[in-house]
């Protein structure tokens, strides 16, 4: 599968993007690399990716993807910039701005920035620089500039903030400066063929026709990234990326693990029989244990096995999910989805609002209150149900807030009309 993350660029008629085997996603942004349905063996074509209005797609990201044996290739916008940067680890780099990255005649993200219309529109609100910068040049070979005008026309356009960069401020440019000559040659020009210098979109057709033909996989080597180079970050990206669709409802796969771990009073049961699990069939091909025996290994077997053993869970691994979420059932997901939904309200009707800005006391005394426990106890309950430790535990509790303050006030308000 070849799968293509594409925006203002390319437009989604292009016949390349209906091709068999290839699919289609929005403007990359951070996690997206993440998701289960890109599998190895399979191509990323990066082209367009978000970085203004939302995190944008980091380079831990990309090595991580490689890591997993997906071929990831860049061309034309962030695609070309990343690539350019990756190259050393195996990322492929197709096309003149990847090039031009590459040996340093470009080196600013604004080059290929534009604003892109809201709403999940594809459209380009503005010129990139690469593409003036590019057409500028093809006046100069049909004389309509030379090249000490280009320069200075090239310079007072880098100039304006990119999402100002719009056809009306570069005909302002020109006429400032006195080069209406080039402005109509250039509306000229794109009378003529609407794709005039437009090197991104030739660029990115080029990464998917190279795709689809597949010479992309036969000249790209992915390497290994270097030894330890998979931070802590990269693995909490992964699992915050994990979702999963049941009884219609598709949520965050690490929501549904830290609600039983908040919720379920059986939780601390399904932890130990995990944390047996592993210790009998460890994930590094070493002999299996029973867990009483390893912790004896360990410690002497004098703390709980919660005390001692903090497996790193990865929510992609089916049999992991399937072993903690054994006990879910049908509410407790529609409870998730409504706390979920809380979240996203206090989020849009508040800005700035993140779990972050919950108090860490309001948390704690969630937790308490459900676990029925007191401080001395709150340390040795988080651990027993996998969570760690208390600090851990708020931190984790603090996407329920919302929804938990709204749930009390429903049941305070029936309480107050019997």
């Amino acid at each position: 599968m070849i799968h293509v993350f594409v925006g203002p660029t390319l437009m989604r008629s292009e016949p390349q993007l209906a091709a068999p085997g290839v699919r289609v996603w929005p403007p990359a942004r951070h996690g997206d690399l993440f998701n289960t349905a890109i599998r190895s063996g399979d191509t990323v074509v990066l082209i367009d990716g978000v970085y203004h209005q939302a995190p944008a797609l980091r380079h831990k990201e990309i090595l991580a993807a490689m890591g997993r044996g997906i071929r990831v290739v860049g061309a034309a916008s962030i695609g070309a910039l990343r690539a350019a940067e990756l190259a050393p680890y195996g990322m492929l780099g197709v096309g003149h701005i990847y090039t031009a990255y590459v040996r340093g005649d470009i080196d600013g993200d604004d080059e290929v920035a534009v604003g892109q219309a809201p709403d999940g529109a594809w459209d380009a609100l503005t010129w990139p620089l690469v593409n003036l910068r590019h057409a500028l040049q093809l006046a100069v070979a049909d004389v309509v500039l030379d090249a000490g005008r280009a320069a200075g026309l090239l310079s007072a356009l880098r100039a304006v903030y990119y999402p100002q960069r719009t056809w009306a401020a570069v005909r302002a440019v020109c006429g400032g400066r006195g080069e209406t000559a080039f402005a109509g040659w250039l509306v000229e020009r794109r009378e003529q063929d609407r794709h005039f210098g437009d090197l991104k979109r030739a660029d990115a057709l080029a990464a998917v026709r190279g795709a689809l033909a597949g010479t992309t996989a036969a000249t790209s080597v992915v390497a290994a990234p270097p030894p330890g180079w998979e931070m802590a970050y990269v693995h909490r990206w992964s699992n915050a990326a994990v979702r999963e669709r049941v009884d219609g409802l598709e949520l965050s796969t690490e929501d549904c693990l830290v609600y039983q771990q908040v919720f379920d009073p059986a939780f601390g049961d399904r932890w130990a029989a995990y944390l047996e699990h592993l210790s009998r069939h460890p994930s590094d091909g070493g002999p299996g244990l029973p867990l009483a025996e390893r912790l004896a290994q360990a410690c002497g077997g004098g703390l709980p096995a919660d005390r001692v053993f903090h497996p790193r869970l990865d929510l992609r691994d089916e049999q992991t999910v399937a072993l903690l979420l054994a006990g879910e059932t049908a509410e407790d997901r529609r409870a998730v989805a409504g706390y979920s939904d809380a979240l996203a309200w206090a989020r849009r009707s508040r800005p700035g609002f993140s779990t972050a800005a919950v108090r860490d006391e309001v948390a704690r005394d969630l937790l308490l209150g459900v676990w029925r426990c007191d401080e001395g106890e709150f340390d040795a309950e988080a651990s027993a149900r996998g969570l760690g430790r208390a600090a851990s535990a708020v931190e984790a509790a603090k996407r329920f807030v919302p929804g938990f303050w709204e749930e009390t006030k429903r049941m305070e308000t029936t309480r107050g009309g019997r």
